[in-house]
């Protein structure tokens, strides 16, 4: 029998990742060296690249010029200080286990864009951890380069289940809290909650330093409403039940969630996030490739 790690590790899956690393090798290279360049130079900032000399350091890592700027010790950083960390956000609400007719629900959307992404990271050797998340913050996988590291991830994306309501916007304050040092967040999330709350903490991640990439993810269904005739429309976290004519409420739904969209990417523009909305019909690797060309066309 298959392990519960093994069954996001489907044979598609793996033929997808492995073929977006090798089509987009040199756009998702580019796209993450991106990340991690400095646009600071000069002595102001130099010290941004070192760190004091600590007992046990190796004498050879000394940087005398510094030493003779200063009259102190200080280490040039490794190459692995400087590495870009990045996260995978994760939402456990009821409503990313929906599915209309696909064969992966938002949640099983979600694992296989974030294993791609990891293991686009961990190929340019950054670490890569998990924070999953429903009212708060449930359970948390520190930063690692390794490559058993997506084994880790998908292993403890494995023991979890979306399930109950969410409140996005006060984990994503719990997380601003926690995570210090600048990283990549990649917020996996079909954002179904008042968006307002939402938008002020992404706004608050970006002033911090951090650069996030929110990944909206919706199913096909919802997506597109390809309802006909009497529909019973049930809330995934309240199970409230609405009866409605699908014909008569297509065009305004369809209008309203447009807004909802706009809306978000509006507030990502100009808070400098990335916006990336997606849908379970679209092919993953396909969705993920357009998304590095576009960031990689406007760098």
């Amino acid at each position: 029998m298959p392990t519960a790690a093994e069954k996001y590790l489907k044979p598609e899956v793996i033929r997808q990742v492995s073929r977006l690393d090798l089509r987009a090798k040199f756009i998702v290279e580019g796209f993450l060296s991106g990340l991690h360049a400095s646009p600071f130079h000069g002595f102001s900032v130099e010290f941004s690249e070192h760190r004091k000399y600590t007992p046990g350091d190796n004498i050879a890592d000394i940087d005398w010029n510094v030493y003779a700027k200063t009259d102190r010790f200080y280490i040039k950083k490794f190459e692995a200080e400087t590495n870009l960390t990045g996260y995978l956000l994760m939402d456990l609400s009821a409503s990313m286990g929906y599915t209309y007719r696909q064969d992966l629900t938002k949640f099983e959307y979600g694992i296989s864009l974030a294993a791609a992404l990891a293991y686009l990271m961990i190929h340019q050797q950054d670490p890569v951890g998990l924070i999953a998340f429903d009212e708060k913050i449930t359970q948390s996988l520190a930063p690692k380069s390794k490559r058993s590291q997506i084994g880790n991830i998908l292993s403890l994306l494995a023991r979890l289940a979306p399930r109950g309501s969410t409140d996005v916007a006060r984990s994503l304050h719990q997380i601003a809290s926690m995570i210090r040092h600048r990283s990549l967040l990649m917020l996996f999330s079909d954002l179904l909650a008042d968006p307002e709350p939402i938008q002020k903490a992404l706004h608050r991640l970006h002033h911090a330093g951090h650069d996030v990439i929110v990944f909206h993810i919706l199913d096909e269904a919802e997506a597109t409403f390809p309802f006909d005739g009497l529909l019973e429309l049930e809330d995934n976290e309240t199970r409230e039940t609405l009866r409605v004519d699908a014909q008569g409420v297509k065009a305004d739904y369809l209008e309203e969630l447009a807004a909802f969209q706009d809306g978000f990417r509006r507030e990502c523009h100009k808070a400098r996030i990335d916006y990336v909305p997606l849908h379970t019909g679209m092919p993953f690797d396909k969705a993920l490739m357009s998304y590095l060309l576009n960031r990689q066309a406007r760098a």
